[in-house]
């Protein structure tokens, strides 16, 4: 059981927070051979709310996932709460083996698993990242050569951590996303479909979502489904100090 419940541990972590870490490229959003895709992804941002999107200060959002994996199909039902205040973020899972939390209050990461392990800031990753459109060292440029049939882009944060958006050809919604990364010297991928959009004072954001999450050893998948989400709620700094 200890063996199933560390397993398990991971792979929610890495489910909730999986973001792509790669080089940082070049171009920036502004730049000449990348006009096309800024373009799109100032039609992805108008898309979800414009300028309301842009200006949220906090979003907090919490609900149902099941988990089940390519190891132990059995889907094991949880709970979760992210939080988000510009920089700062706090995310919790609480499952029937081991509650777990991390938090980051815009210059240190507290986490609840052992040995200090934190995984990449789930800020960097999906619609929080796009919120940071047009600012310093956030670069928009072209999808992979090999996704190039795809209608999307790439968005990097100043860190590298990027993620590669799809879109619908006629909302110019986000339908999808996916990353990938590297950790403890392994190849991560996770993808995300969105299937359930919710319009929440002005701005469009993920209810219901399935994520896919792939190491060289085995598959996480996540059935997510958002029951509260609030925009612009006071948020007081002492949620992202600790884990209590």
């Amino acid at each position: 059981m200890l063996r199933y419940s560390s397993f398990l541990t991971l792979s929610l972590w890495c489910c909730i927070a999986a973001v792509g870490q790669a080089s940082s490229g070049a171009g920036a959003s502004g730049d000449k051979n990348f006009a096309a895709e800024a373009r799109l992804a100032e039609l992805t941002v108008a898309a979800h709310g414009g300028q309301k999107f842009r200006e949220m200060q906090s979003l907090v959002v919490s609900g149902s996932v099941e988990i089940t994996t390519s190891a132990f199909p059995q889907a094991i039902p949880a709970s979760f709460v992210t939080i988000f205040a510009g920089e700062k973020y706090r995310l919790e899972i609480n499952n029937p083996f081991q509650p777990l939390k991390q938090a980051y209050d815009g210059t240190q990461t507290v986490s609840s698993l052992p040995g200090g392990f934190t995984l990449p800031p789930i800020n960097r990753l999906g619609l929080p990242i796009l919120q940071q459109l047009g600012k310093q060292g956030f670069i928009v440029t072209p999808l992979p050569e090999e996704k190039k049939k795809k209608r999307g882009f790439r968005m990097t944060s100043p860190e590298g951590f990027f993620t590669d958006f799809y879109l619908e050809d006629k909302t110019d919604k986000i339908r999808s996303y996916d990353a990938t990364y590297v950790m403890s010297g392994r190849t991560v991928t996770t993808s995300v479909e969105i299937d359930k959009l919710r319009l929440v004072d002005g701005v469009l954001l993920p209810e219901k979502y399935a994520q896919r999450f792939n190491t060289e050893q085995f598959t996480v998948y996540a059935s997510f489904k958002a029951k509260d989400i609030v925009v612009n709620s006071a948020v007081k700094d002492t949620v992202f100090k600790t884990l209590e």
